[in-house]
């Protein structure tokens, strides 16, 4: 029997690699642990990809989260090809997330029953940290082939050496050495990949971490999971965007659909992760498999956000410093007004800290919202207007741009979800455009029938209904009968799908049992003069909740007994 348990979402370290090889290469990627006597897996409780799909070419967009100490934060990815980087655009997840997130909603009527009824979310385990370094390649071992600074990270790629000597030269360079660190590079090294190595440049807090995009040759995008287990977490999260002309589907595993009625609607769908993580669990799926959250057009996703013509780095090359704030003003990325600053984009106020940091004794807003009136206390020595352009234009105005393009180019969008612990990484997904398949809504609202009893009727979207016997009931928890997933299925290169387990007639029974037990169907005078069910009226308005997370949702985890 596999048993789960409750844990909270938090916002951690975050990392993932992507490839795109033909045939059967793989790839992954992971944050790692820190440096020191005391070194601990970084917590990855989630990992959030965007791929761009074309013929011959991967672009992979990857959502960094990370708490701790700039120092200690470092990430190794292997991937086929040299590529090429630059700065991604946080506004792109949050936006990405948001117009698609699974909401489960619901309406409510009352049964008209005269006046007797009233009421109503490294490489397997290394981490940065030290000083020094060596280029590599001296004695045999891997060579330094490219070293770029992207936005706010050191890139450095290496290629060649054995898994002995890739994980000497990371341990030479401050990245925490494991005991499983050889073999889980061994799979890499042996098919040939390069490892693109990333720390924060030095004096970088935090706060100026952002999403980075890797683009190189290939023909199929990859989530790296087996590199990334050690430090995972029970039941991660990992969720993919697809932007392209049509729906994509997972290549290596399988593919469910939730038994909606597991679903715990009446507290808007708190326990979604449950359901995900127990179908993902079903016979067949074996713990790898993914469930499609929404397939349909992108531009549900808002866009307005990403991109401003205003943007203007050239206006930053050579201004005073104490204009700075003015023309951010102007170009509508801030707003300063009785002393309080407000940032519409998550990268202006670090740009700020870095080149124009507040004084000591001073409030932040204040200094900010009035940098005349401390023009003597500025730090002229941190002070470079152009490389604060030249950071302005990295970091905001062409992560911006492109992604406005991307929306604007790729009409269609699929978002997949599952959840996955570390002893089931041992497949990395691959996934193929499949443009003939239909699109997948998202889960729309239920309504809710309160009858003159209080015995309460959900209809959900699918049709189906729970009765709840009455006002204070929870959710059903079901019997271990009532399936999570209602179908397993498999996605060929062509064809129709290949349904591996069918189990809708066994979740149409079982719920047909358990609303006997409530009296559903049945007549729905039991405690008053009722009038007909046609002559229900609508008492509340809808009633649509996003639980707290980062996602929407509140997260659970389970831990699997094997």
């Amino acid at each position: 029997m596999k048993t789960r348990r409750l844990f909270r979402f938090t916002l951690a370290a975050l990392a993932l690699g992507a490839v795109s090889v033909p045939g059967s290469a793989e790839a992954c990627g992971g944050t790692f642990c820190d440096t020191g006597p005391t070194a601990m897996p970084v917590d990855q409780t989630g990992e959030n990809i965007l791929f761009v799909m074309s013929p011959n070419l991967v672009e992979a967009h990857i959502q960094i989260q990370y708490q701790g100490a700039p120092e200690r934060f470092a990430w190794v990815i292997p991937v086929q090809a040299l590529p090429e980087f630059e700065v991604g655009s946080q506004i792109l997840f949050n936006n990405l997330l948001a117009g698609t997130v699974p909401s489960f909603g619901f309406t409510t009527t009352r049964d008209d029953c005269g006046d007797s009824k009233r009421g109503a979310p490294t490489a397997g385990g290394f981490g940065a940290g030290g000083s020094g370094g060596t280029s590599g390649g001296d004695n045999g071992g891997p060579q330094v082939v490219k070293k770029q600074t992207v936005g706010a990270f050191d890139v450095t790629v290496l290629q060649g050496g054995t898994a002995a000597e890739v994980s000497s030269w990371l341990a030479a360079n401050g990245y925490q050495q494991v005991d499983t660190a050889p073999a889980l590079l061994e799979h890499y090294v042996n098919a040939g990949h390069l490892f693109v190595a990333i720390k924060l440049v030095g004096g970088a807090g935090v706060d100026e971490i952002h999403p980075i995009v890797i683009r190189y040759a290939g023909s199929r995008p990859c989530v790296p999971l087996k590199l990334t287990s050690v430090a995972a977490v029970e039941d991660m999260g990992v969720r993919t965007f697809f932007l392209g002309s049509g729906r994509v589907v997972p290549a290596l595993y399988k593919h469910v659909t939730l038994n909606s009625v597991r679903i715990d609607w009446l507290n808007f769908g708190q326990n979604y992760n449950q359901v995900v993580s127990r179908a993902a669990d079903s016979p067949v799926a074996d713990g790898h498999a993914f469930v499609t959250e929404y397939a349909g057009p992108s531009n549900v996703v808002q866009s307005g956000s990403l991109f401003d013509a205003r943007w203007d780095a050239s206006r930053f090359q050579d201004i005073a410093p104490s204009l700075v704030v003015d023309e951010l003003t102007v170009q509508g990325l801030l707003q300063c007004s009785g002393g309080t600053c407000f940032y519409n984009h998550p990268l202006v106020k670090p740009l700020l800290e870095t080149y124009l940091p507040r004084p000591a004794g001073i409030a932040e807003d204040a200094f900010y919202s009035c940098l005349s009136c401390y023009a003597d206390r500025i730090d002229v020595a941190a002070w470079n207007a152009s490389k604060f352009a030249s950071d302005f234009d990295t970091r905001i105005v062409r992560p911006g741009a492109h992604a406005a393009e991307l929306l604007q180019k790729n009409a269609y969008l699929t978002r997949m979800f599952t959840t996955i612990s570390p002893a089931e990484m041992s497949l990395d997904p691959e996934f193929q455009l499949r443009s003939d398949l239909p699109n997948v809504s998202l889960p729309g609202m239920a309504t809710r029938r309160i009858l003159c009893d209080d015995r309460n009727l959900f209809k959900l979207p699918s049709g189906r209904e729970v009765m709840l016997p009455d006002l204070n009931a929870s959710w059903p928890s079901f019997s271990d009968a009532m399936p999570w997933a209602e179908t397993v299925e498999e996605y060929p290169a062509e064809g129709p799908p290949i349904v591996l387990l069918d189990q809708r007639s066994k979740v149409a029974s079982e719920l047909g049992a358990y609303n006997e037990r409530q009296g559903w169907p049945g007549s729905t005078d039991r405690s008053c003069a009722c009038r007909a069910p046609n002559s229900a009226r609508a008492t509340n308005g809808a009633t649509l909740a996003v639980a707290a997370g980062l996602f929407g949702l509140v997260w659970r985890r389970r831990r699997r007994a094997r």
